[in-house]
């Protein structure tokens, strides 16, 4: 009792604080230039992004000027005004959100199932298996696309937004993430849910699923990203306007003669805030899921 009201002291405190200071290690050069390279790498990494944004607010002749200028001479809001005038951005915008969402849905839903069963479940040819679904990763986009697009145009998924969702939906990338994360969960949790009746279902849905939460959301910005910037397959199974997502809806300001390159970068800017905000949303999970998907083969 009177050790302790003896370092409760506000004396005893301010030694004991000293004496932590003292022990504490002060920033080393090592340290100095670690910071430094950090923030010379993030500039280099938004500033693009930082000039994008500004540009949006620059009249037509402010982007031509010689040399070019950063900041704007005035904000104005006229490139955007004038966009959603000229340009279905809603229409664009409303297509480009429910194809992200019910991919990304889908994308969750099959690799998760699928990781499950490689992870988890026992049965021969398990590991020739994973190995052939990872090894269609090194098979370009290209070389597949043509015999893609035959099967949708035979189920007559052309010009429909099912075209654009379902043929991406199942993902090797999301499966090797998934798989590699579900190992990390312990087989022990699993069978004593298997004792005590739980079925298969419940066990994915209510064991896995969670403790994977880390990974699905990884696996969730790579999808959002992925669907959201896709143009080469929306213009390949789409030609109707009012099935145009948003980054097909973009090049309508681009013409033979003339680049209306005010109204692509409003545009842009505006096509950027519901990828940053799902970030933003989902960040704290992300460098915990890449660093764990790999610590079991």
């Amino acid at each position: 009792m009177a050790t302790d009201l003896v370092h409760s002291t506000p004396r005893a405190k301010s030694r004991g604080f000293f004496l932590a200071r003292q022990g504490a290690e002060y920033p080393t050069l090592s340290d100095g230039l670690t910071y430094l390279s950090l923030i010379i790498g993030t500039f280099i990494m938004f500033a693009p992004v930082l000039w994008v944004a500004l540009s949006s607010f620059k009249t037509p002749a402010e982007l031509y000027h010689l040399p070019p200028s950063l900041l704007p001479a005035s904000l104005t809001l006229t490139n955007y005004t004038e966009a959603l005038q000229q340009f279905p951005f809603l229409v664009y915008l409303r297509n480009s959100i429910f194809v992200t969402t019910v991919s990304t849905i889908l994308t969750l839903v099959i690799n998760s199932m699928a990781a499950f069963a490689l992870s988890k479940y026992r049965f021969r040819g398990r590991n020739a298996l994973f190995m052939i679904i990872l090894s269609t990763l090194v098979v370009p986009l290209s070389v597949i696309m043509i015999p893609v697009f035959l099967v949708v145009a035979k189920l007559n998924l052309t010009n429909s937004l099912l075209g654009l969702i379902i043929p991406p939906a199942a993902t090797p990338t999301g499966v090797f993430l998934l798989r590699q994360y579900m190992l990390t969960i312990p087989d022990e949790l699993i069978e004593s849910a298997r004792i005590d009746g739980a079925s298969e279902w419940r066990i994915y849905w209510q064991i896995v699923l969670p403790l994977a939460k880390p990974a699905i959301a990884v696996l969730a910005i790579f999808s959002v990203m992925w669907r959201w910037n896709d143009l080469l397959w929306p213009l390949i199974v789409t030609n109707r306007s009012e099935l145009f997502t948003l980054q097909i809806g973009l090049s309508s300001f681009q013409g033979d003669n003339l680049t209306q390159w005010q109204y692509i970068l409003a545009m842009t800017v505006l096509s950027l805030v519901p990828m940053t905000a799902i970030f933003v949303f989902l960040q704290k999970y992300l460098v915990k899921g890449i660093a764990t998907t790999g610590l079991n083969g």
